[in-house]
């Protein structure tokens, strides 16, 4: 090989260092997806790539990326990009790179040094927008730059792949799982395992295993916060979430009617036992000056009364208005803070994510497990 050959493949190697995978977010280069590089005489340029299986729903964007990388490169000729797919001792090495080399999964948001901000959104009852509310915090945050993630742990009611506008379906290299991505946000859900809109029939135990493995088997990256949409009341996956993630803090929905505020007090209730913390509560359908069609004052009766039984400052952390394009964004796939940020209700849902991504990680109000001495 000459000297400007040698150049030319540095150079496109040097290049390639900056196509981010889709699925991973890491540099191509750091996961061993770039297989070869052939440099010719007429400056024409041979890039092999390997995909993490041959299914992979990023093939075309990942050879897209790769050919324009390489392009823009002085001096290249034509640039030819051929796929292959890793074999299985790749793949484990891959998974080893991303999850290290632990026989069994580990939950990386329950370990002592994990960063990551967990909030489980709850609420008493359904039909309160507690999903509407999840997937607009999500965007909002990502939107600030933060890597974000959404467990969809509502397995018989899921809906947040169509409210985040995803039809993606996961992919699985060796024993770890990589979730699609919508709107910068990494998303799991039982829907992207099912069949059209097949029902999930199942009992606490599998319930528990399905989030346990959405924890463990999921490759969710370094993220600053992961928010899980929890089934309405106080049942087997808010047990399992305190399990699981003792560290997850509970942030509770409800809507101004009375009737669901004093429902939505049970599901931040479930804290005093499970010894969660709670982040604070989020009043949904709030009306307008003049007709009062859902009542009022919910959200602040919640937050002061599990202020009292908890002992802790529990805020209201905002009261997002009633509003018909909410409804629309989560049918459209595109949550409202980010079709249309300037709206009432968009404006409420980025203060409140303003409030979360303002709170930093540490020990302060965070609950070690421990009972009083004689308790």
């Amino acid at each position: 090989m000459s000297s400007t050959s040698h150049d030319l493949e540095s150079a496109v190697r040097a290049a390639l260092s900056k196509v981010v995978d889709p699925e991973l977010r890491r540099p191509i280069t750091e996961v061993g997806m770039v297989k070869n590089v052939t440099v010719d005489n007429d400056d024409s340029v041979h890039v092999e790539i390997y995909l993490t299986t041959s299914a992979c729903p990023k093939k075309t964007e990942i050879s897209e990326q790769v050919t324009r990388a390489v392009s823009d490169v002085p001096g290249t000729g034509a640039v030819r990009v051929s796929l292959d797919v890793m074999n299985d001792e790749q793949r484990a090495e891959l998974r080893k790179l991303l999850r290290g080399d632990s026989r069994e999964p580990v939950i990386p948001f329950a370990q002592p040094g994990s960063l990551t901000k967990v909030y489980a959104v709850a609420s008493g009852k359904g039909g309160v927008g507690k999903s509407s509310v999840t997937v607009n915090l999500a965007a909002a945050l990502a939107a600030r730059g933060l890597s974000v993630g959404v467990l969809d742990a509502d397995i018989y009611g899921h809906s947040v792949p169509r409210m985040m506008g995803t039809t993606d379906r996961p992919t699985q290299v060796d024993s770890m799982i990589l979730p699609p991505i919508a709107h910068n946000v990494r998303v799991i859900s039982i829907a992207m395992f099912t069949q059209g809109n097949t029902p999930v029939v199942w009992r606490g135990p599998m319930l528990h295993r399905a989030l346990q493995q959405f924890l463990a088997d999921v490759y969710w990256g370094d993220l600053d916060v992961l928010l899980l949409d929890l089934p309405p009341g106080t049942g087997d996956i808010a047990i399992s979430v305190a399990q699981l993630i003792p560290g997850a803090e509970i942030l509770v929905v409800t809507t101004p009617q009375m009737a669901a505020a004093e429902v939505a007090e049970r599901a931040g209730a479930i804290a005093l036992q499970t010894r969660q913390r709670i982040a604070g509560v989020v009043e949904n359908m709030v009306d307008g000056p003049v007709v009062k069609m859902f009542g009022e004052g919910g959200g602040r009766h919640v937050a002061d009364s599990l202020s009292r039984s908890t002992g802790t400052d529990v805020p209201l952390l905002g009261q997002v208005p009633l509003d018909p394009e909410l409804v629309g964004a989560g049918d459209t796939g595109i949550p409202l803070v980010l079709s249309a940020p300037n709206s009432a209700a968009g404006q409420e849902l980025h203060k409140i994510a303003d409030a979360l991504s303002n709170r930093k990680r540490g020990l302060a109000g965070m609950s070690l497990g421990l009972d009083p001495a004689g308790r």
